[in-house]
């Protein structure tokens, strides 16, 4: 029995589980994704758009009911969320382009 190569094969194999489980909860994020991507598009057109200003100014004013959840009219809440959107998406893209390459 070759002690090298058990090691090589207990390493390949906790790497092929890692792997494995890392791969299968990237799956299961993309698929999330995809299903609300569409949410995540109008969300972004309605940051800055009319109907976001006329929300905001009637929040300022005191027109909304106390009790309404309104993260969304936090301009640093829509900011930060489209920042991330296009920082992951630049990430999948620098992944993607990697993986072709090798």
């Amino acid at each position: 029995m070759d002690k090298k190569q058990i090691d090589r094969i207990r390493e390949m194999e906790s790497y092929l589980d890692e792997t494995d489980i890392a791969l299968t909860e990237l799956s299961d994020a993309l698929y999330k994704y995809e299903e609300i991507r569409d949410k995540y598009c109008k969300l972004e057109a309605y940051y800055g758009s009319k109907d976001w200003k006329d929300d905001f100014e009637a929040d300022e004013a005191g027109r909304l009911p106390q009790g309404l959840k309104r993260g969304v009219l936090s301009e640093d809440a829509l900011y930060d969320l489209i920042t991330m959107h296009s920082e992951l998406m630049e990430r999948l893209k620098g992944i993607a382009l990697r993986s072709t390459e090798e």
